[in-house]
């Protein structure tokens, strides 16, 4: 599974971040990584140098093999809770695709 990560310019995407981000990624996707080709990963501050409740947003996209893309949004007031809630979030969707597809293929 390869992921790429990528910041907005309110963002600095040091090596540190960028090693957090995808080891919550990995950890969060570990047990349905087999099924996932890549992983984009955005991080953006909404109001850039100024703070504000939830203005860290982080949206994920999952490429699965034979299948649509799948994104999450989480907003939050902090970058790791921003990626926190969207490794969250985009485990249980690719759960719940990838277990629709298993009950399509065993009727």
């Amino acid at each position: 599974m390869q992921i790429q990560f990528n910041t907005d310019h309110n963002i600095e995407g040091s090596e540190g971040l960028a090693t957090h981000v995808r080891s919550v990624v990995e950890n969060a996707l570990s047990r349905v990584s087999e099924g996932i080709t890549r992983v984009e990963v955005h991080l953006s501050d909404e109001s850039g140098d100024k703070t504000g409740p939830n203005d860290k947003r982080c949206v994920m996209e999952a490429r699965l093999e034979g299948r649509q893309p799948i994104a999450v949004t989480h907003e939050a007031s902090d970058l790791d809770d921003a990626v926190t809630g969207a490794a969250g979030k985009l485990s249980r969707r690719v759960h719940h695709v990838l277990g629709r597809q298993q009950d399509e293929n065993n009727p």
